[in-house]
């Protein structure tokens, strides 16, 4: 609490805002007040409205919760320190009302913080040094003992100095107690409590509280006067004077329990000098007061005995509610319990029901996978017979094909392990193995394929009379697991030299243009076989297969189909059959109305031809090559990995592969009169463009042995996949287990000669004039 300035004011009136006791107080000094008679200003009256309020603990946070001010900054917690004072002025402006319209009466409001109210109040009356306190109270002094209510004015009066007068107002009682004499004695013996009506108080008293100090001093002596039969030691203080009256002044519930510590504590001042009236109403109120205390008495005997049977009662409930519990538990228990069997039964029903329907549903599929199974088996006996028809036929026409045994390819193929696994077919894996000491390349149906056995037998029918160098040579079948069994070609598949030849050379270009002349004779024998031309439907660079010499042979025939009745180029026609082939080397007019011709084979040709110029995959490259040649870029898009690709042949080979990719059929050339001779004539210009000025300079690379690096003789095909001089290789080999080339360990020792390079080699020489010869 600040300190105050100023003279201290006269009477301090403690309020609570809303309380009757603080009203009647409040009006009870408003009442007392002096008339204004027109003294000088120095008779003005200064009265103090008090209001106490807890001391500031906490602040309230936005959301409403109660943060501690230690937590708080300080700032914000002065901030709302501030506003709360405020608000507690604002409240008691009710209570400067009553004296404001006074001229002689100067009004200030003292708001006053503290843990308990009555500290609070000593603390006020001890700084600011108040001549009197005025304290409003209740009358039911029962009620407060019974409930423990704080007795805030009885513990002011008990606790005050003789520097101060207490008044504790009531509605038919004034309590008072006097200063007296400060000067001669610091204790409570000179101190007077009186208890007197209002009326009394008006008439004889009424001067004590605005009066000063050394008047209220004689008044106080002539008043006592009259009461002076009354003497200190015999005098018993009055039943008014013990009452423990409570305070309605602000901030009562904030006291706590400070009061009931000194519960009667106005019991004790019967050693007090106490002056009394003599009247007759006095001592009837005595005796009132009397009798009220034997009523409280019985009243409090009849409490405590409620309170006992309470407690009985209490614990009665008590055990009956535990008992009321665990009963309750029991039957919410078995209730669950029932509950969870009634589950259990309808879950079980649900079962049996499905078990029932699932019964039923078997012996009906079984019924129908009963009658399906000896459908099938008088189909698959009908389907046996044709077959072993079809496998006799076969056997009698062709003396080469052989038939072999599950068990021969299952041994052969080390009952197909992914270690002798090369490659998959169109319909099945391929496996590398060895047959009748030859080695061999065996396709095998898959297991889930079963219904392209008409497809499989067709292509046993075909290759099966097929003879010719550029078409891979069919040794034998096995018709109980769908297995071909073909030659075996070491340097796989065109593909694989153009798009996955890593750690090996590249494929020379005039290696490129002898293969597919020699697939462009291969294809010319099947479109001219009689009665009935060959299409094959499938021609890509995976199906072009690659011997120990380079020689080119076609593979895979299975998607080959007879043409009974062709189609002339000119004439468009509709079939619905399902389109067979591989996306970008099918023909897009068979695409378009599923007629197929030889000419879409040569359509396939063209793509393959573009690849083996570009060294590219095939989609957008007809595109990219027709730009080519137009802007006359072709060098643009010839494959890098060749760097002495002849220009011309090179653009005439273009050419010829563009014609042959032609949208329509009758656009393309015919392969037996134009493509051929025109792929002979380019082999031809290669073979015989030499320098004569310096031969030498003049030989294709391809020629050129690696080891000797001299034009080959005599050239052999080494287990690297490389052409050396016969002579050279098996010097290499007698000191070297390694490539000569590649640098890598061969697999084996082994050369073939290369037939197909010798006799391009020979036909090259032939061209040179004789002076180059020697």
């Amino acid at each position: 609490m600040a300190a105050y300035g100023g003279p201290p004011p006269a009477v301090a009136v403690a309020v609570r805002p809303g309380g009757s006791g603080s009203r009647l107080a409040a009006r009870w000094v408003a009442a007392a007040l002096p008339e204004d008679d027109g003294r000088a200003a120095s008779a003005a009256v200064a009265v103090a409205v008090v209001y106490v309020i807890p001391t500031l603990s906490y602040v309230p946070s936005p959301t409403g919760e109660r943060v501690p001010v230690a937590l708080v900054g300080r700032e914000p917690a002065e901030a709302y320190a501030r506003d709360r004072r405020a608000r507690a002025a604002e409240a008691v402006l009710p209570f400067r009302r009553l004296y404001s319209g006074r001229a002689n009466v100067t009004v200030e409001t003292a708001v006053v913080e503290g843990d308990g109210v009555a500290e609070a109040l000593l603390r006020y009356a001890r700084e600011s040094g108040v001549r009197s306190l005025v304290l409003g109270s209740a009358s039911f002094r029962w009620f407060r003992r019974v409930l423990s209510i704080p007795d805030i004015p009885g513990t002011l009066i008990q606790a005050t100095q003789n520097s101060c007068s207490v008044f504790v107002v009531s509605k038919r009682r004034l309590i008072m107690k006097l200063a007296r004499n400060p000067q001669t004695s610091e204790s409570n013996a000179n101190l007077r409590i009186e208890t007197i009506n209002h009326e009394m108080f008006e008439q004889s008293h009424r001067s004590l509280l605005f009066d000063n100090l050394a008047d209220d001093e004689a008044h106080s002596d002539s008043v006592s006067q009259p009461h002076s039969s009354h003497s200190a030691s015999n005098v018993v203080p009055s039943s008014e004077s013990s009452e423990h009256v409570a305070s309605e002044s602000s901030g009562a519930n904030a006291a706590g329990t400070e009061g009931s510590k000194n519960y009667d504590s106005l019991s004790s001042l019967g050693d007090a000098p106490c002056a009394t009236s003599n009247s007759s109403e006095e001592c009837q109120s005595m005796d009132e007061v009397e009798k009220l205390r034997k009523e409280l008495q019985d009243t409090l005997v009849v409490y405590d005995k409620a309170c006992v049977d309470l407690v009985n009662a209490k614990k009665k409930i008590q055990v009956l509610s535990t008992e009321c519990s665990e009963e309750a538990r029991k039957v919410e228990h078995a209730l669950e319990w029932e509950e969870a069997l009634k589950r259990t039964v309808a879950d079980e029903k649900a079962k049996q029901l499905e078990a029932i329907n699932q019964v039923e549903h078997a012996r009906r599929s079984f019924t129908r996978e009963a009658f399906s199974r000896h459908k099938a088996e008088m189909a698959t006996s009908i389907i046996s017979q044709d077959r072993a028809q079809i496998v006799d036929a076969i056997l009698s026409k062709s003396r080469t094909c052989r038939r072999y045994s599950k068990q021969d390819i299952e041994l052969a193929t080390e009952n197909f392990s992914e270690a002798r696994k090369i490659g998959e077919g169109g319909y099945g894996n391929v496996y590398r193995c060895t047959l009748d000491h030859t080695e061999v390349a065996v396709k095998i149906i898959q297991q889930d394929s079963i219904d392209k056995t008409d497809e499989f037998l067709k292509e046993v029918e075909i290759l099966s009379q097929l003879r010719h160098p550029n078409l891979v040579l069919l040794l034998g079948f096995c018709p109980e697991i769908g297995c071909l069994v073909y030659e075996y070609l070491k340097n796989g598949s065109l593909e694989d030299q153009l798009f996955n030849n890593k750690g090996h050379q590249p494929l020379h270009w005039f290696l490129r243009i002898q293969i597919i002349f020699e697939v462009s004779c291969g294809l010319a024998f099947l479109h001219s076989r009689s009665p009935e031309p060959i299409v094959h439907r499938d021609l890509k660079p995976a199906n072009i297969l690659l011997d120990r010499s380079y020689v080119g042979k076609i593979g895979d025939v299975g998607f080959a189909k007879l043409i009974s009745d062709l189609v002339p180029d000119w004439q468009t026609e509709y079939k619905d059959t399902i389109v067979a082939g591989t996306l970008y080397y099918m023909d897009p007019e068979y695409q378009q109305t599923g007629t197929v011709r030889p000419k879409s084979d040569v359509f396939a040709l063209g793509v393959v031809m573009l690849q083996l110029l570009t060294g590219r995959r095939p989609n957008g490259l007809i595109m990219s090559a027709e730009n080519a040649i137009k802007n006359g870029r072709l060098h643009d898009i010839i494959d890098k990995s060749q760097s002495d690709w002849p220009i011309d042949e090179a653009e005439m080979f273009a050419q010829l592969g563009l014609k042959c990719t032609a949208l329509k059929c009758r656009d393309r050339p015919d392969l037996e009169s134009e493509v051929l001779p025109k792929l002979d004539e380019i082999l031809h210009r290669i073979t015989s463009a030499v320098n004569l000025r310096n031969p030498v300079l003049s030989v294709p690379t391809h020629f050129i042995c690696p080891i000797t690096q001299e034009l080959m003789e005599d050239p052999h095909v080494a287990a690297d996949g490389h052409t050396y001089e016969h002579y050279a290789i098996r010097a290499w080999l007698k000191r070297h287990k390694t490539s000569p080339v590649t640098r890598i360990k061969l697999p084996n020792s082994s050369i073939i000669p290369n037939h197909s390079l010798r006799a391009a080699i020979q036909q090259w020489k032939s061209q040179l004039p004789d002076q180059t010869k020697a």
